[in-house]
């Protein structure tokens, strides 16, 4: 791991929002991260366009950190179709139906917040500008990391074999047969 503080950028990223109607009796609206908003200010579910029944929201500005340890994942993530940036949420209580915790450009760390099944990970889009940003920073921190083939042990694995009953036993039968408990003095 590279701990240089150089290594190190942020920006706010506004993350927006968009309220659909239902589909199911169960689920009276439907909400979808749609966009984001590069150098965004603070923001808390603030009405930014309204059609019908269709409603987007600014709904948090959240800071998107750029670690020069993590450039192999920002690569990854911007050789991929659509580059994109990845907001967590978690359900919310009250006015908010849905809270932020983070916004990240790494896909690992996105999988890692997918697999607790706990969070709800949103896949968005990532605009020009941003898709060069994070590629300036990953392109300027990123080094290469030499292959190293892993060497196994000289060790005989094989000389030793369990599961074979206990060889103080005579058996004419079963020899994966384990000893049974002692009784008047011998085995049985």
């Amino acid at each position: 791991m590279i701990h240089n503080p150089d290594m190190y950028a942020t920006m706010p990223l506004g993350i927006v929002m968009r309220r659909t109607p239902g589909v199911t009796r169960w689920a009276a609206w439907a909400w979808k991260a749609v966009a984001v908003l590069p150098g965004a200010g603070p923001a808390a579910w603030r009405v930014l366009r309204e059609e019908g029944d269709v409603t987007e929201y600014h709904a948090a500005t959240m800071t998107l950190e750029l670690h020069g340890a993590e450039t192999e994942s920002y690569l990854h993530g911007l050789s991929a179709q659509v580059p994109s940036v990845y907001a967590v949420f978690r359900e919310g209580g009250g006015k908010c139906p849905l809270e932020a915790v983070l916004v990240t450009a790494s896909p690992y760390e996105a999988q890692d917040y997918e697999d607790n099944g706990e969070d709800i990970v949103e896949k968005i889009p990532m605009p020009e500008g941003l898709i060069a940003w994070v590629r300036d920073f990953a392109e300027t921190y990123h080094t290469e990391e030499e292959f190293k083939k892993r060497r196994r042990d000289r060790v005989k694995v094989d000389a030793h074999v369990d599961g074979i009953g206990d060889p103080r036993i005579v058996q004419q039968r079963d020899i994966y047969r384990s000893p049974t408990l002692r009784r008047k003095g011998r085995m049985q």
